[in-house]
């Protein structure tokens, strides 16, 4: 069997712990009634896992059991947000309600696509640009939040640059005009600490596979006190406090709360572990490609993440050239269609062709020393670039 390339995407999707995988084969085999049938032993062991699994994702950050509501995947959660919210507001806003949803050019389509959607239904959409180093200008910020303002959404740890947004100073400028504020922490969740108090977020979502965790099920928070207004999007059983209707996959919801246990554990050690791997590549990367740059903030960032582009150099054809050696990306797996260069890249103000020469390395919990020499080596093969002794030092591109 032909080796398998090194797995560097993680922020695609990483692989499923066994320790997940061991807690969900239960619920396939044995324990595989339906959690909503009350009246007998199979639907109560069910039910309780669920719960179980409910009260793991509500300890990782910092929530009360009740304010999780499961879903498909970070995906539907922020859909859910962004979308209930309005909803739930449609009558006021016809009466002189808030009409203004404020939000940021660097977040996933998740959130921009709904925000398209509602500008063209009438909302009054703001999209705010970041700076060079990718993260939002805070007078600016605070200018375009007022009164009127209904919904911000506001990413936590940007899915392509790995940055952090000041997630908790925009929450104190939401509270200060009444807004409700909602955080994608997709990327952050499992990597680095998030307490939903202390960051003063009124919704957030999250997805089990970005953080070893299996395909097909998410979370989103939903802040119970003060009550936030939510309409659901789908009617049927009644199930997740009506916000997400339908019978709960037992299985994944196990997965889930046991990835979330293992990131409670384990996050600090992990962290530590990657962000040494992370810079072992990077610095494999400065000294056999002087040319790489660096994009996004160089410290404000998420363990694990590499923006790196090769002045002159395709981003997709380097993808090609190495994916038998090692796995990366051109950047969101949700756009990886897309010919066109990364808006987010364009968001930070660089331009098409050093855009397109982007590729995005993420680094994850199986990881090695060995991979981070070996693929810095296979990157520096593929993209043609002269040595470190025949040119200057990198780049790294800083605010």
């Amino acid at each position: 069997m032909p080796r398998q390339p090194i797995y560097l995407d993680n922020q695609a999707t990483t692989a499923v712990d066994p320790r997940v995988l061991a807690a969900m084969l239960p619920y396939f085999t044995e324990t595989y009634g339906n959690p909503h049938s009350n009246g007998h032993p199979y639907g109560w062991e069910a039910n309780e896992a669920l719960e179980q699994s409910r009260s793991e994702v509500a300890a990782l950050i910092g929530a009360d059991a009740r304010e999780i509501v499961f879903t498909s995947g970070a995906t539907e959660a922020c859909n859910i947000a962004i979308r209930g919210v309005a909803q739930a507001e449609k009558k006021r806003r016809a009466r002189g309600g808030r009409s203004r949803i404020v939000t940021l050019a660097t977040e996933h389509a998740c959130v921009l696509s709904p925000c398209a959607d509602l500008a063209r239904e009438g909302w009054e959409v703001v999209v705010l640009p970041v700076g060079r180093d990718g993260i939002v200008d805070l007078d600016a910020f605070a200018e375009a939040v007022d009164e009127r303002t209904l919904l911000v959404s506001a990413m936590l740890a940007n899915n392509e640059i790995g940055v952090l947004q000041p997630i908790a100073e925009i929450s104190a400028i939401c509270r200060a005009n009444g807004a409700t504020l909602h955080t994608d922490a997709t990327q952050a969740i499992g990597k680095i600490p998030v307490d939903v108090h202390a960051l003063g977020v009124d919704l957030l979502g999250l997805s089990a596979h970005k953080f070893y965790g299996p395909m097909g099920i998410g979370a989103l928070y939903v802040r119970w006190r003060p009550k936030v207004k939510l309409a659901p999007l789908a009617s049927g059983g009644g199930q997740e406090r009506g916000i997400r209707p339908g019978t709960a996959p037992v299985p994944l919801a196990a997965g889930l709360g046991e990835a979330c246990r293992i990131a409670g554990a384990e996050m600090a050690t992990d962290a530590r572990r990657i962000r040494r791997l992370t810079e072992r590549l990077w610095d494999g990367l400065r000294q056999r490609c002087p040319q790489a740059t660096l994009y996004g903030h160089p410290s404000l960032r998420i363990p694990g993440n590499l923006s790196v582009g090769f002045p002159g150099q395709s981003g997709e054809k380097i993808v090609d050239a190495v994916s038998r050696h090692v796995a990366i990306s051109t950047g969101s797996a949700c756009s990886s269609s897309e010919a066109k260069p990364s808006y987010v890249l364009a968001a930070l103000g660089i331009g098409a062709e050093a855009a397109q020469s982007t590729v995005r390395l993420s680094v994850g919990r199986f990881n090695t020393e060995a991979e981070m020499d070996a693929a810095s080596i296979w990157l520096s093969k593929k993209t043609n670039v002269p040595s470190y002794e025949q040119s200057g030092t990198s780049r790294a591109f800083v605010a």
